[in-house]
């Protein structure tokens, strides 16, 4: 299917128009905190009045049973479209409300959980806030029952509309817009050198990565050009690693964030930055079936995409981006270390296309971290 991209419009017309064609009654406004930042989108979902249900009910992380009290709300109310708005969180959450909505029972004991999700027509629209997850662009859902994370994963999930509001970007911190940003570069990266490209994929990758780099400075200025362009950037980031997932990339980056309370893009960014070299280096070490010499023209292209020459520097060219962010690089300790190198889930090395074994982890990460200086 393909996802509708909605310009705000004066007054927010298109969103009007979106709401006028795809839901006659009320509709679900799952949205955050920052929702209350959004002050005229916002006030044009007040001006709805009774058309519009709010919930809320959620944290970050979100619990599965948040979700069934959402299911309960759509029910009880008959609403008959879902919106999300936010960032990953909320989007998780609207998509779940979405998915289940229409399942047996009240989703007691994990009964949703316990069921085959199977396709629903209920119109979903998302608006995302901040320019990174791409989550709006995914079929990918992370929800905790019991405290277990749950991955919830359809195509059905897929919002069939996206609204690109550059105004939804503005009140953004500028440490949250360098991290989004980063986080986006880093899903067309990562999707573009991993062993589950497609020609598809890739060229998602290439229209993010130019995205990117052609907005940066708009976008880091605050301008709606520059907003508007890296909410697309994202969007297309989005696209591709909803065909082939993340790499090694994402996988060592999120005890990063645990440990240094890093965000999550800043973190990402952090372990790409030396992976791309350490690849470049160790092409002979592909696991990828299309082969050693694939891999490195791969890379190569990779690196010229990024404004480099070849896949040397074009590595070079991304840790330049990475340090004209001026982001923190924490330092960790021996047992910090240790921590690491075991936090590495297996299954997402399977999509890398290099090599990766314990000893090479560990060396990654005393490249992506400084060493902590000993105490005296």
């Amino acid at each position: 299917m393909e996802q509708e991209i909605i310009r705000p419009g004066e007054n927010y017309r298109g969103l009007e128009e979106w709401i006028r064609k795809n839901c006659p009654g009320k509709l679900l406004l799952v949205c955050g905190r920052s929702i209350r930042f959004q002050t005229e989108l916002n006030a044009f979902f007040e001006s709805l009045g009774g058309n519009v249900v709010r919930f809320s009910a959620f944290q970050p992380n979100p619990r599965y049973e948040s979700v069934t009290e959402g299911v309960a709300l759509f029910r009880k109310e008959n609403c008959c479209a879902v919106v999300g708005v936010g960032g990953g969180s909320a989007m998780d959450v609207a998509k779940c409300i979405k998915l289940f909505a229409e399942m047996e029972g009240d989703g007691t004991d994990g009964g949703f959980l316990k069921q085959p999700i199977v396709p629903n027509r209920i119109p979903f629209l998302a608006v995302p806030t901040t320019a990174g997850t791409g989550s709006e662009a995914t079929r990918y859902a992370v929800i905790y029952y019991n405290g277990e994370k749950q991955s919830i994963t359809h195509d059905s999930g897929i919002p069939g509309a996206v609204l690109m509001d550059p105004a939804c970007l503005r009140a953004l911190p500028l440490y949250q817009k360098k991290a989004t940003m980063l986080d986006a570069l880093c899903h067309a990266v990562e999707s573009f050198w991993s062993v589950n490209s497609t020609e598809e994929s890739k060229q998602f990758s290439r229209s993010a990565i130019r995205g990117v780099l052609e907005h940066m400075d708009g976008y880091l200025a605050n301008t709606d050009e520059g907003n508007s362009g890296m909410l697309l950037a994202a969007n297309l980031a989005g696209k591709a690693i909803n065909i082939t997932q993340t790499t090694a990339g994402h996988a060592m980056c999120y005890k990063i964030t645990t440990l240094f309370g890093t965000s999550h893009g800043h973190a990402a960014a952090l372990c790409c930055r030396e992976l791309f070299p350490h690849m470049a280096a160790h092409t002979e070490l592909c696991i990828d079936p299309r082969g050693a010499a694939y891999l490195k023209d791969t890379l190569d292209e990779l690196g010229r995409l990024l404004g480099g020459t070849d896949a040397e520097s074009g590595a070079l060219r991304f840790a330049a981006i990475f340090d004209g962010m001026e982001l923190e690089v924490p330092s960790a300790s021996d047992e910090q270390f240790g921590i690491l190198c075991h936090s590495v889930n297996p299954v997402r090395l399977k999509n890398h296309p290099v090599r990766l074994d314990e000893a090479s982890i560990d060396s990654l990460y005393h490249r992506i971290l400084k060493p902590m200086d000993p105490i005296p």
